[in-house]
């Protein structure tokens, strides 16, 4: 009988195989800060004080990568998403999560456009962070047509798109979070009633 890899139950990692993944992680995030999310995968390598197979083997691409330094935003994203909906009138909640959400998918050049070629590719390693922001906009769109702050025309997808393209329009331009803000208040205008 032949075993595939994949049928294999996942074992925990190794304390030395532990601190080399997360060594290569807090140099991605450091990296992808200056540089941006297409950064040099051999740079973050040699930041992280490993060899290039140590971090293909944990990472076999850049979107692998990408996606586990982008898995530990998940959990800030949703309770700023919990928040709002709790302390705010839904109009105003999604309002500042577009604004939030914009202002945080700018922080890597580049990161916009991984996150839309993400949307479209299915069997992504980014899909499951990116339908979890999907779903957090969704949540509070639906709130705000419930309340009838929000046009019915217009889908979650839409507006978490609308949030993609804008948060690479405040990186390019060089947005402050004040002209983040009004970017994102001009262009979103004509979603809320």
């Amino acid at each position: 009988m032949t075993v595939y890899p994949d049928a294999l139950p996942q074992r925990p990692l190794r304390a030395d195989a532990r601190r080399n993944r997360d060594a290569i992680l807090r140099a991605a995030r450091a990296v992808f800060d200056v540089e941006g999310a297409l950064a040099s995968l051999d740079g973050i390598a040699i930041k992280a004080g490993v060899g290039n197979a140590t971090l293909y083997r944990n990472f076999p691409t850049r979107e692998d990568l990408l996606a586990a330094v982008m898995e530990a935003d998940l959990a800030d994203a949703q309770a700023q998403a919990e928040a709002l909906a709790c302390e705010h009138c839904p109009r105003q909640a999604l309002a500042e999560w577009l604004v939030w959400l914009t202002w945080r998918l700018r922080i890597w050049h580049g990161l916009p456009q991984c996150v839309a070629e993400a949307r479209t590719a299915t069997g992504s390693s980014l899909n499951p962070a990116v339908s979890a922001l999907v779903a957090q906009t969704g949540n509070l769109v639906e709130r705000a047509r419930a309340s009838g702050d929000m046009v019915d025309s217009v889908a979650a997808t839409e507006v978490f798109e609308l949030v993609t393209a804008l948060s690479w329009a405040v990186d390019r331009f060089g947005d402050d979070e004040t002209a983040a803000r009004r970017r994102v208040e001009l262009a979103t205008a004509g979603l809320l009633t």
